[in-house]
């Protein structure tokens, strides 16, 4: 037990440290003006067209840190700042939210397997800790019926999509990434020093995915061994 929390202290302030890490890398790679003088939205839009890519548009969102891409609607989202501003940070930003655009035009396998499970983690987020919870104190409360114990393993197999979710992002992140700072490069649109700190801003978001894919995984084990190590 307290292994446990010593481990998801540890992953927590991981978190913390990578998170604050990527926030002061884009206020610095916000101050790098591009030489090319393309805003986000025009690099958006560039790198859509240069991959034969018509039918997706490039909006405006409120917020930090809020760029997306919704596979849905077919809209690359970049928050005011990168959409507007003529940065190094936008430039990243921008071409990987486009990476992801272009993962969908090419049915890329792990994007796909992300979107089929978007519906359930979205039921799965909100309701699996309470069935764990719930299945152990009403285990604990009626006894051996295994009434509990069921309930709990339906919101242990839920946490265990989410999990899995988690992980399947890591390539999906990772490959727009790869497609945005080969894009970036080949299409000569950054220089040397400005292609580099394309690189290291994406590098650090990834890290994020990396670590909240950690911390499901320490859950999920937790609450397993739990779950099963109470019907030995």
């Amino acid at each position: 037990m307290i292994g446990f929390y010593i481990l998801i202290g540890i992953i927590s302030l991981i978190s913390w440290l990578i998170s604050k890490q990527l926030k002061n890398k884009f206020a610095y790679y916000s101050k790098i003006q591009l030489q090319n003088g393309l805003s986000g939205k025009e690099i958006a839009e560039k790198m859509l067209h240069d991959n034969g890519i018509y039918d997706v548009k490039v909006i405006s969102v409120a917020g930090k840190l809020t760029d997306h891409y919704n596979p849905v609607n077919k809209t690359v989202n970049l928050s005011d700042v990168v959409y507007n501003e003529r940065n190094t940070a936008s430039a990243a930003v921008a071409a990987h939210e486009c990476g992801h655009a272009v993962q969908h035009a090419k049915a890329y396998k792990w994007l796909t397997m992300r979107s089929q499970l978007v519906p359930a983690v979205n039921i799965s987020s909100k309701f699996s800790q309470w069935l764990v919870i719930g299945g152990l104190i009403l285990g604990a409360a009626s006894g051996d019926t295994g009434i509990g114990f069921m309930i709990a393993v339906i919101g242990l197999i839920m946490m265990a999509v989410a999990t899995l979710f988690s992980f399947i992002t890591l390539p999906v992140e990772y490959d727009a990434s790869n497609r945005a700072l080969t894009w970036l490069k080949n299409n000569n649109m950054l220089t040397s020093t400005e292609q580099n700190g394309a690189k290291d801003a994406l590098k650090w978001a990834a890290r994020t995915y990396l670590v909240a894919a950690l911390g499901s995984l320490a859950m999920l084990l937790y609450w397993g061994l739990k779950i099963l190590g109470n019907r030995n």
